[in-house]
């Protein structure tokens, strides 16, 4: 058969900041695809409200309300919430960014965002790695960002976490591969997500993306999701220590 498998029944996957723009579409498109979800975030709330819509699609969403710079306590809880079964999938999708230029950035900002984005989401995965070899099986998915690949006005503290992100699943998939553990990333461009809604807001910001943009204009969240499927799927069994870049053509663009 030379038709791919891209359905999740019966598999796990955690999805960390998995109740908001790209980690909830990531969480939903599991859910429509048969996984079972670990949904980690910080609002309760938020967390109910995407319980409600992965059981309405008809899979079960386990709930875990805490920030992710508190990882010691997310292992202890997704040991309790697992019950034992085997973590499938794992998603390092929760993050930050401070808009500082460079000479503004403070010692708190920079602990801040190395913290939520880069220290949390390697010692998660080493939880992860360690709980998947037992298995001899399991995809690690990071999201990382064009601005880690390209120089833009993110910020350059995020731009160096989203780097390292590409960096970190480059060689955990080295290390790993001989268990059978996918170690991938997908860099995304410009999302309606929390992150992006007041630039999204700006008209001239919103131009400048766009002359960057071969296709011309913004990703929509269901155009992300195909990715996410990809590499935690069997379709994705042989990808290892790659980025998707999910940008419209923007990493391509030539001046």
């Amino acid at each position: 058969m030379y038709v791919p498998n891209f359905r999740l029944d019966r598999k796990l996957a955690v999805v960390t900041g998995g109740t908001k723009g790209i980690g909830k579409a990531i969480t939903l498109a599991f859910a429509e695809s048969g996984a079972d979800v670990i949904v980690i975030a910080r609002n309760y709330e938020d967390l109910e409200n995407t319980k409600k819509e992965v059981e309405e699609i008809g899979s079960k969403a386990y709930l875990l309300c805490h920030d992710i710079t508190g990882y010691e306590a997310i292992k202890l809880e997704v040991e309790r919430l697992r019950d034992g079964r085997p973590i499938d999938i794992w998603v390092n999708n929760a993050g930050l960014n401070i808009r500082s230029k460079a000479e503004n950035v403070t010692e708190e900002e920079w602990d801040q965002i190395i913290t939520t984005n880069m220290r949390s989401a390697f010692f998660l995965s080493q939880y992860a790695g360690t709980v998947m070899k037992r298995e001899e099986q399991g995809k690690i998915i990071n999201i990382s960002s064009v601005g880690g690949h390209t120089a833009l006005r993110t910020g350059v503290v995020y731009a160096m976490t989203k780097s390292a992100l590409i960096q970190m699943t480059k060689n955990l998939a080295l290390e790993w591969g001989k268990h059978n553990i996918n170690v991938n990333a997908i860099g995304p461009w410009y999302f309606p997500t929390s992150l992006t809604e007041k630039l999204l807001e700006d008209e001239e910001y919103v131009q400048a993306i766009l002359d960057r943009t071969p296709l011309n204009r913004i990703g929509k969240l269901e155009e992300l999701t195909g990715a996410a499927i990809f590499l935690a799927s069997e379709a994705g069994n042989y990808m290892t220590g790659q980025t998707l870049f999910v940008d419209g053509g923007m990493t391509i663009y030539g001046f």
